[in-house]
């Protein structure tokens, strides 16, 4: 009986000892398994910082693309505007070939046999008359004109050296071959008004053709462009 109550009191020792053993374990695995749990959430907190901090670098940096991609869109137009205004400004000019529509005027001096005391200088082709012509062109809307290969612009002089012709200093010959970029029918009109510059040389047997075309084209002036004493008024 005495070995038999031994046995019990040893075995309840055992288990309250397992018992112990078994809390213990469970406490530090709860306590394993908590700090576990504490050091992913911090580093899960830490992760979406860091992708929160690399989306706002992120929105910035693209904020900052798109205004500098407006900045150059901007600065493309006002390239592409000054560019477009700098070529009118030399097809005004002259600087530049040109091609349209138009037509051909071609003067030469009388072939009509002169009669006793008539001026022989009233049959040959002067400067005025060439200027007249150029000057009814472009009274019926010539945007571009050109006299035997010389380009007319602003400085364009027109003037007789004894048998000959200088046009921007080259001289030139009869016939004269003037071209005209413009509405044909309203270029020839305006030449063959009633009593007009064509009637009036007509009278003195110059013969003055006009033909229109299609597709014509101006040469470009060749000569210097030099302004001396003329300077741009400054705004202020």
């Amino acid at each position: 009986m005495p070995r038999v109550k031994n046995s019990q009191i040893a075995l309840a020792l055992v288990c309250m000892v397992l018992g112990v053993m078994l809390s213990v374990q469970f406490k530090v695995q709860q306590s394993v398994a908590s700090s576990t749990a504490l050091q992913r959430t911090e580093d899960l907190a830490r992760r979406l910082r860091e992708a929160e901090k690399d989306r706002e670098d992120l929105q910035k940096e693209v904020s900052d693309l798109r205004a500098k991609m407006a900045q150059m869109a901007e600065g493309k137009n006002v390239i592409a505007n000054l560019t477009s205004e700098l070529d009118r400004t030399r097809v005004m000019a002259g600087l530049v070939d040109v091609f349209g529509p138009g037509v051909v005027v071609v003067m030469d001096d009388s072939k009509r046999p002169r009669k006793p005391g008539e001026d022989p200088n009233a049959f040959i082709i002067h400067d005025d008359d060439i200027l007249s012509v150029v000057n009814e062109l472009r009274a019926a809307g010539a945007e571009a004109i050109s006299i035997n290969g010389q380009r007319v612009v602003t400085t364009t002089e027109i003037r007789c050296l004894g048998p000959v012709i200088s046009i921007n200093g080259v001289r030139t010959a009869p016939p004269i071959e003037i071209i005209a970029i413009g509405d044909p029918q309203t270029l020839e009109a305006g030449l063959r008004i009633r009593d007009g510059i064509i009637d009036n040389l007509g009278v003195w047997g110059i013969l003055v053709t006009v033909k229109r075309e299609e597709k014509l084209v101006v040469p470009a002036y060749k000569g210097p462009v030099r302004f001396q004493f003329a300077q741009p008024v400054k705004k202020e």
